[in-house]
């Protein structure tokens, strides 16, 4: 990841810092979400099943999937 930014600013300019600070938490917020959206997709079922077979009375497996 590059941290280097464009546009016009001295060597040690306080713009400068300003800006790839903000560049590397937009870079991370984009980053923590796309894995945040994969985590939702794939554990979303599983989370279902789990709390199903964890309630009162306790259903079989096949009982949650079926769709009766």
């Amino acid at each position: 990841v590059s941290l280097k930014t464009k546009g016009k600013g001295g060597k040690g300019s306080k713009g400068s810092d300003e800006k790839s600070t903000t560049q590397c938490l937009k870079e991370w917020s984009t980053w923590a979400m796309k894995k945040a959206k994969v985590v939702t997709h794939y554990g979303f079922i599983p989370l279902v099943i789990i709390i199903g077979m964890n309630s009162e009375p306790k259903p079989q497996l096949y009982q949650l999937l079926s769709p009766v």
